[in-house]
């Protein structure tokens, strides 16, 4: 998708961009506020102006992907209000892209399931979209971990611990992998083991991958960070500090919600963390107040606030949804569904507003009155409630217009994202020190790819080769 380069922006265009961002929001909060399940309840297409409505209705999912998301050149029906084309080109104006500087086409083009970027024993029990993430951030932790010259690499809110493998087994860096399930921590010592196993037994087979020097596995702790407190646990050395002291990396791959606020504040309080290297997500988990805003900049702005329905929209897979509408499959009409049995499960219990259904599965194979019946049941409702099944095929007519509603503020849901981010750097940039963004993985993967590089040293044209390729294989 089409943005704004997020690398390079000096410190008084952040700051621009910021201003410019909450004033967007604030005009189109009704978009971003909605809950596409309330379309109907809330008669949320009659929120829109009519001639946006004039515009949209009508549209078939391929349409939408076309006009909206840019893909294909865009042949209009009609001609376009111009504030619905001020909304599309402000969406992709102030957002930063989330479109790397390389191309990897290769990486899973010969088998899905298997990066060729990866040899065998690092692939192993983790999915295409994991070994991409870890093979890309653990590169960038390696070339910024040589950059500012760490000792030692802190992989927090680590999970199973393949990032911490592939950096440590992988590429020779020293971590300690900080996890606050001890479930996850157990597994990830198996893994441990059973990797150490299988890159000896492949040098047997190929004396000539003879690593020089001993593997280090990584030394995994079992502790809750709290977003709050400075972890002394984090901080402690794994080796005798060399002659320069202890200077630490931390690192967190898709670190939930107030662990991403966690590790930019050990960062900047902490003399013996020098660098950072963390993509968050989860954003709707972050305290408030507390996890948003952090800067003085953004925290002075007026609509500022990001309330939890913006915060979880922007946690959408835009590019991955734009693919759906392309394909135009049928579990698009979810959300139309959805969004009707809102309208039976209100008539009958009134107070039950926004109820958490379990997911349904094949709901493209149901009839809506299917679908009404068994999500009654999920909710603990009679399944054999009578049914206005003329409403119900009224709302199954509309089924575009939701779709098309919710691609509206899917479309929107970067500037969220991008403000959250900002001020992220703004934070770090009161502070005196040094921070980027930079687009890490391959969206269509991994849509949270947004990296947020900080050290505590000024390192100029070097943020650059941090976002190019590693020739290398592990």
């Amino acid at each position: 998708m089409p943005g704004i380069s997020a690398r390079g922006l000096s410190h008084e265009e952040r700051r621009q961009l910021a201003v410019n961002l909450t004033r967007v929001l604030a005009l189109y909060r009704s978009i971003l506020d909605a809950y596409i399940i309330e379309f109907f309840t809330d008669n949320l297409w009659g929120t829109l102006p009519n001639s946006w409505q004039e515009a949209l209705d009508g549209l078939n999912p391929p349409q939408l992907a076309t006009l909206l998301y840019g893909l294909g050149g865009p042949v209009y029906r009609s001609v376009w209000p111009l504030t619905l084309l001020a909304l599309k080109s402000t969406a992709y104006a102030l957002a930063f892209t989330r479109t790397p500087g390389f191309h990897t086409p290769s990486e899973f083009l010969e088998n899905p399931s298997q990066s060729s970027r990866l040899t065998a024993p690092f692939r192993k029990h983790v999915r295409p979209k994991k070994q991409h993430e870890i093979r890309r951030l653990g590169e960038l932790v390696k070339k910024l971990s040589d950059l500012t010259g760490c000792t030692q690499v802190v992989d927090v809110g680590s999970g199973q611990g393949h990032l911490s493998r592939f950096m440590s087994l992988g590429l020779g860096l020293v971590v300690k992998s900080i996890e606050g399930d001890q479930r996850l921590v157990e597994r990830a010592k198996r893994l441990d083991q059973e990797l150490l196993q299988a890159l000896e037994k492949e040098e047997r087979r190929n004396p000539q991958m003879v690593q020089t020097g001993p593997r280090h596995s990584p030394h995994h702790v079992v502790r809750w960070v709290d977003p709050t407190a400075l972890c002394e646990e984090l901080l402690l050395p794994l080796e005798n500090p060399h002659q320069g002291g202890t200077r630490l990396l931390l690192t967190g791959l898709h670190a939930c919600g107030d662990l991403s606020v966690a590790l930019l504040r050990h960062f900047s309080c902490c003399p013996e963390v020098v660098a950072l290297a963390s993509v968050g997500c989860c954003y709707m988990k972050l305290s408030d107040p507390g996890g948003y805003p952090l800067s003085q900049w953004v925290a002075g702005l007026p609509g500022c606030e990001l309330p939890y329905r913006l915060r979880e929209g922007a946690c959408h897979a835009l590019e991955e949804y734009a693919e759906r509408l392309q394909k135009a499959g049928p579990g698009l009409r979810t959300h139309c569904y959805r969004a009707a049995l809102e309208t039976v499960i209100r008539r009958a219990q009134p107070e039950l507003r926004r109820p958490g259904v379990q997911g349904i599965p094949r709901v493209h194979e149901l009839k809506i009155e299917e679908y009404v019946q068994r999500g009654l049941q999920r909710v603990g409702l009679d399944p054999q409630l009578p049914l206005n099944l003329a409403a119900l095929r009224g709302h199954q007519a509309q089924e575009n217009r939701v779709v098309a509603f919710f691609s509206l503020a899917l479309l929107l849901a970067p500037l969220v994202e991008t403000l959250i981010l900002l001020d992220r750097l703004l934070y770090l940039q009161e502070q005196g020190f040094h921070a980027e963004l930079l687009p890490i993985f391959s969206p269509e993967l991994s849509p949270r790819n947004l990296v947020l590089v900080a050290t505590k040293m000024p390192l100029g044209q070097a943020f650059s080769v941090l976002e190019t390729e590693d020739s290398r294989q592990p």
